[in-house]
């Protein structure tokens, strides 16, 4: 009989010519074969002779082929995070890379892509279910066909770890061999347990009460795999209209739920079609609200120079309409009609996002009509843009311009209630998903009673602290609406009347919002202590002054590894096996005068600092002492006022997709250097034998459109 679950414990056997993979707990499975070195792969009809037992595992993460070799990735370790509607769901702790050959040749960039991507696997908080697709939202799973393995029934954007497991989905599907050569029609469902849909993102299951009924509350956030990357290494949008840090946040209230708490792989046995009893003889309610969040879906960029503000880059409006369309198009196929609440300031230098973002969504509607409300600082307090009739798709649009910046200021927080009333009534009709289990359902799919037919996109320039406040208020309102629906709040009680589950829905939700801003920013979020407190304090205004000041280090000197790490798992870049051990990719190609010069600026403020040192001399030997320290003094001036002005040139940038932009600020730059009086005879006309510096790779993997 086909199995439409991944395997929950698998062995690995290893052979000089080949991995085996079994499940102990399935014996009458088929083994998966893998060849060595070919990765060719196959299924045998019981367990394979001559191969000795390695380990257990957890499941496969995926197959990536590198310069050198081919590994699969396999998962050591996982940790049991809680059950959601019965359903243990995990999160990998642990991983390990079994290599195809034995490397016989040393190469350095194979050993950097290794790293990265362990690097990568180590601090990512990746999840997975054997039993439950936790990759799509409890609405889009009640519409799925249950006919199908897991695997393909997981929501493309969220299935992180696709491109790796290609080999075993192609393989599968029959769409190649196992040696790797296209077919057609030979479906290989055996394959199917040993495929493991991955998500990245945010899980916290918690088991509670309100008004003294348990509940189990949820919240998970789903990072997309579609332009996935780093703060100012991803903004806005690409051809395919995929947007940067697009997450969709579902929070969920189960009911009845008499399957909370944790359990080992034996109790999950039992529930892997999700049929538990409900609490107390009263049947499992599922209640759940999805928000998403996204960067604006214009072309866009922020450009690092070393400075704390990037230089700010708008394409044309005109020239993302087709990218934009595609965006929305999805967008409104999978939630409805879109509440585009963008938080951006008006002022300054966001104000040109806002302007084309505006003009966007104007292009966009057949009929577009606004209004504004002003405050005693500005005009449009709130400015609203909508459709006045329904004459194609895009008329679902509704844009929700808030001053975030000049109504909070001050500490005044609540201000942000101007925002929710403005759209209490978008979130009336949009509704929110209820489902309720349904006896003798073999698949334990639920009962739909009420569906989502609308969204809250939310962003501000990085999708990250203001937005964050945003989803919080908003996720609360509806928590409240739903349980005085059901009747355990009264109309006019609040979830927050609880304090007990007020501290914990502050908490979870700045869990959240701390995970999210690190997988983009590098650390954790802003404004956390207002989510976890409800009010802004000293403490947690010096950990944002820390959080802003390790993001510009981040940002600047480590995010270009990280942007790697993430082109290289998603497949954005494929590595070029051609050239295998010359280590070209990560070679730094500056000219050796430009790569000394940070190194000298140190030497300097070491010198300084030695010269400062009190100490008891002659006044014979006071002067020259001096004069030492002056001199190093203007040469450390010197040389930090030099990469401040020329900060492109010390910017870590990722070295596999590198920007164009990135490419056209080190040549411009280069080009100035060499008219420089001082350096500019010293600086080599080439840099190493490549004239495009260290950028290389440009035309390789997924084309960015900044």
């Amino acid at each position: 009989m086909r199995s439409l679950v991944p395997f929950r414990d698998i062995n690995v056997h290893a052979s000089t010519s080949h991995y085996a993979f079994t499940s102990p707990s399935s014996p009458s499975a088929q083994t998966l074969v893998v060849e060595r070195p070919s990765g060719d792969i196959r299924l045998n009809d019981g367990a394979l002779l001559g191969a000795k037992r390695v380990s257990s595992i957890a499941g496969i993460l995926g197959i990536i082929k590198l310069r050198l070799d081919k590994y699969i990735i396999v998962i050591t370790k996982a940790q049991p995070m809680g059950r959601l509607k019965g359903h243990m769901v995990y999160k990998i702790i642990a991983t390990e890379f079994l290599p195809l050959r034995e490397r016989t040749l040393h190469d350095p960039d194979e050993d950097t892509y290794l790293n990265l991507l362990k690097t990568l696997l180590k601090s990512g908080p990746m999840f997975f279910s054997y039993s439950l697709d936790i990759t799509n939202s409890f609405q889009r799973q009640a519409a799925s066909n249950p006919s199908l393995a897991l695997w393909e029934r997981a929501d493309d954007r969220f299935f992180w770890n696709k491109f790796i497991q290609s080999d075993l989905i192609d393989f599968a599907t029959g769409a190649t061999s196992g040696s790797g050569l296209r077919q057609h029609g030979h479906r290989e469902s055996g394959a199917d347990p040993f495929i493991l849909p991955v998500m990245f993102g945010m899980m916290r299951i918690t088991t509670t009460r309100i008004k003294s009924t348990p509940l189990t509350f949820v919240l998970i956030t789903r990072r997309s795999r579609h332009r996935a990357g780093t703060r100012y290494l991803t903004r806005g949008m690409d051809e395919q209209g995929h947007v940067a840090n697009f997450n969709e946040t579902e929070q969920i209230a189960v009911l009845n739920d008499e399957s909370r708490g944790l359990g080992g792989i034996g109790v999950e046995a039992g529930m892997q079609n999700g049929k538990v009893g409900g609490f107390g003889g009263q049947d499992m309610q599922v209640m759940s609200y999805v928000q998403t969040r996204g960067s604006v879906p214009v072309y866009w960029a922020e450009i690092n120079t070393l400075r704390y503000v990037p230089d700010l880059q708008i394409r044309g409006v005109e020239t993302a309409v087709g990218a934009a369309k595609l965006h929305f198009s999805e967008q409104i196929r999978l939630y409805g009609d879109n509440y585009l609440v963008n938080l951006v300031n008006q002022k300054g230098r966001e104000a040109k996002v806002k302007q084309a973002y505006e003009q966007m969504v104007r292009m966009l509607l057949s009929s577009p009509q606004e209004a504004s409300e002003a405050n005693d600082v500005t005009d449009q307090k709130i400015h609203v843009v909508e459709s006045t009739q329904r004459g194609h798709e895009y008329d679902r649009l509704h844009y929700v311009y808030f001053d975030f910046h000049n109504e909070t200021k001050g500490l005044r927080w609540h201000r942000a209630q101007l925002l929710l009333d403005q759209l209490k009534e978008g979130l009336v009709q949009g509704q929110y998903f209820r489902g309720v289990d349904m006896p003798g359902d073999s698949q334990g799919r639920l009962e739909v009673r009420n569906r989502q037919v609308a969204v809250v996109r939310t962003n501000c320039m990085d999708c990250l602290d203001r937005t964050n406040v945003v989803q919080t208020m908003l996720a609360r309102w509806t928590l409240t609406r739903q349980l005085i629906d059901i009747g355990i709040l009264r109309p006019g009680e609040s979830a927050d009347d609880d304090q007990a589950f007020q501290i914990l829905f502050r908490n979870v939700w700045a869990d959240n919002a701390d995970v999210v801003s690190k997988s983009y920013s590098g650390t954790g979020a802003l404004k956390t202590d207002f989510t976890r407190t409800g009010e802004r304090t000293r403490a947690g205004a010096m950990q944002d002054l820390n959080n802003s000041i390790t993001r510009y280090v981040k940002n600047n000197f480590s995010d270009g590894p990280r942007q790697d790490a993430f082109d290289l798992f998603l497949g954005a870049f494929l590595p070029d096996s051609s050239s295998i051990g010359s280590g070209r990719a990560f070679v730094d190609r500056r000219p050796v005068l430009i790569q000394s010069i940070p190194y000298v600026l140190a030497a300097s403020v070491f010198m300084v600092l030695i010269s400062s040192l009190p100490r008891s001399s002659s006044d014979s030997a006071w002067w020259p002492l001096r004069l030492f320290a002056v001199l190093w003094l203007a040469i450390g001036f010197w040389c930090f006022r030099f990469m401040y002005g020329h900060g492109v040139l010390y910017v870590n940038w990722p070295k596999l997709n590198t920007p164009r932009w990135a490419n056209e600020g080190y040549q411009e730059t280069m080009g100035a250097i060499r008219q420089d009086k001082i350096i500019g005879s010293f600086v080599a006309r080439h840099e190493r034998g490549a004239s495009n510096a260290r950028i290389s790779h440009l035309e390789e993997g997924k084309k960015r459109i900044q």
